[in-house]
């Protein structure tokens, strides 16, 4: 089977709808949001203590 080009020229959708669709979606992304910074700062949290952990960062010292 070919494939077949597709190209959009137009959509007709209600304005109302549009608004809905958009609502929908914004809400739809905060999950992912808040996954997505999860990952940053555990990426960060990782970083920082290799690295004060090798003494290239200044940080906290432990006076134990």
């Amino acid at each position: 089977m070919e494939k077949q080009k597709v190209i959009v020229t137009d959509i007709q959708m209600p304005f109302w709808s549009m608004v809905m669709f958009m609502i929908k979606w914004t809400i739809a992304s905060i999950p992912a949001f808040i996954i997505l910074t999860v990952l940053v700062l555990l990426f960060g949290a990782v970083i920082s203590g290799l690295l004060m952990g090798t003494g290239a960062l200044p940080g906290i010292e432990s006076g134990l």
